[in-house]
């Protein structure tokens, strides 16, 4: 596979890349490149963690990266997680383990880390102070949204290590490329911006959109807009929200339901949960979306690009009734795997349900 091919793989259906010509340059110059992901455990895996992002990790996978999973336990307790236990956070995560297997991101080129590990040494934490002493107050209270927490009123004295850990991870891992959703952006700004104060290479970025919760945005866009990062935030799917979530081990039934429930505006892709799936998750796996009609109502709709859908929904020709049921159907078929995979483990899904 030549550079060109392993960065448009390593680039796809992102949002945001930072940068591309220093990703191209880690290609070229590294035999085995380290990306990362780093994920607060609790609750269930849902669409956006376990397919989105587990589509970009298989990506970065065949791209020729040493993928890291990185089990954020130390991080889950700092910010009060399953009440702030860390047996019950340790159990989350390797449910996590399991649902990243479901999925298919698994093999030689996929290692976990627990943030527990880093805590071990001496030489982490020496990071973490350097990293604080780097930057203000304020710059680091900034950073704070990204674990859901804004700086405002009494906050624990504890939250604002988050941060700073957050970038002594990337550098005690020496991560080439740190991964994540939009709302994990001002990390990822802090420490590229740390790294030259302390005259570290910059880790490059890429961030994939965050699948907004089936309960919608809450607001009419045109096709044009483009919502703020806080209120994407706000309305992302989130397993702390399960009403919100379709998880990758829901039943058939339970899929059909969700979709059919979920808000979908006619004519309107911003902020449209069902059009957002069909986006990042249909176009990205598959070359074509077909929405199956009985011949009376016109017969089988083929798209073959997302830009051909999107005119079609724009327009009115496509009704959001149909649109869901051809949804449901392929989703259905994306999470077979994991559904099958879940029932020989039921017994933790329940137990981390329980949590």
């Amino acid at each position: 596979m030549s550079i060109e091919e392993r960065l448009k793989l390593v680039t796809k259906n992102t949002e945001e890349v930072i940068l591309e010509d220093e990703i191209r340059k880690i290609l070229e110059e590294k035999e085995k490149p380290r990306a990362y992901i780093g994920y607060e455990l609790s609750g269930l895996v849902h669409l956006g963690t376990g397919i989105v992002c587990g589509n970009k990790i298989k990506d970065l996978m065949n791209a020729g990266f040493e993928v890291i999973i990185f089990l954020a336990d130390w991080h889950s307790w700092i910010n009060n997680k399953l009440g702030a236990d860390m047996g019950k956070i340790q159990l989350a995560g390797e449910y996590f383990k399991k649902a990243f297997e479901s999925v298919g991101a698994k093999g030689p080129n996929v290692k976990y880390i627990w943030a527990s590990e880093l805590a071990e040494k001496i030489t982490y934490w020496e990071k973490v102070i350097r990293v604080a002493k780097s930057n203000t107050l304020t710059r680091v209270l900034r950073t704070l949204p990204v674990m859901g927490r804004k700086a405002e009123g009494e906050i624990e004295s504890g939250f604002i290590y988050y941060p700073a850990m957050q970038v002594a991870d990337i550098y005690d891992m020496e991560i080439d490329l740190a991964y994540g959703g939009m709302d994990q952006r001002k990390a990822h700004m802090l420490a590229r911006d740390t790294a030259e104060k302390l005259g570290r290479t910059k880790p490059s970025c890429i961030h994939t959109p965050l699948l907004t919760g089936l309960q919608g945005l809450g607001k009419k866009m045109d096709a044009e807009s483009v919502p703020d990062l806080a209120d994407q935030i706000d309305a992302k799917m989130s397993k702390s929200k399960p009403e919100t979530c379709i998880f990758i081990h829901d039943s058939e039934e339970d899929v059909v339901r969700k979709i059919k429930k979920a808000q979908c505006p006619p004519k309107q892709v911003v902020g449209n949960p069902i059009t957002e799936m069909v986006q990042y998750i249909v176009f990205d796996m598959f070359d074509e979306f077909r929405i199956e009609r009985d011949e009376k109502f016109g017969g089988d709709l083929i798209y073959n690009s997302y830009e051909s859908f999107k005119t079609a929904y724009m327009e009115g020709s496509l009704h959001p009734l149909d649109l869901k049921m051809g949804l449901a159907k392929i989703v259905n078929e994306i999470l077979k795997p994991s559904r099958e995979y879940f029932e020989k483990h039921q017994d933790l899904v329940e137990e981390v349900k329980s949590l």
